[in-house]
């Protein structure tokens, strides 16, 4: 993947280019079908998407919890703290998504604390609306 691909996605935005670069060696881009389920709760938990464009909503069970949209991050809970899927995430128009698959991720949170960082905040933000 070309980083410039990434760079003006916000998770991204604020790494150097070196980081960039290294970010877009470890992700593919993925483009998702409208009405496709993305991720299944209870499933275990492989990859963190980041939308480029297109828009996806999240359900608890049969509640529609949160609307997402170009920039923003999913699949961050299961692949950083739970291992499962906590919610199943649904197209609701065709997505173009950059994909990184976990253990690829998580190699990467030395060299890039800050990344890991926004990531946990996000993380504790969502588990705290979910309580």
């Amino acid at each position: 993947m070309d980083p410039a691909q990434i760079e003006d996605l916000p998770l991204f935005s604020g790494l150097s280019r070196r980081q960039r670069k290294t970010i877009a060696q470890h992700a593919d881009e993925v483009d998702i079908a409208a009405g496709d389920r993305i991720f299944e709760q209870g499933r275990l938990a492989n990859e963190l998407f980041v939308i480029k464009r297109g828009t996806a909503d999240v359900f608890d069970g049969d509640d529609l919890i949160a609307q997402l949209g170009p920039g923003d991050i999913v699949g961050e809970i299961g692949v950083l703290e739970t291992h499962k899927r906590t919610a199943t995430v649904v197209a609701t128009s065709p997505i173009s998504a950059v994909v990184m698959f976990g253990p690829e991720l998580t190699a990467l949170r030395d060299s890039m604390p800050t990344l890991f960082a926004e990531l946990e905040e996000l993380i504790r933000t969502r588990l705290n609306d979910e309580s």
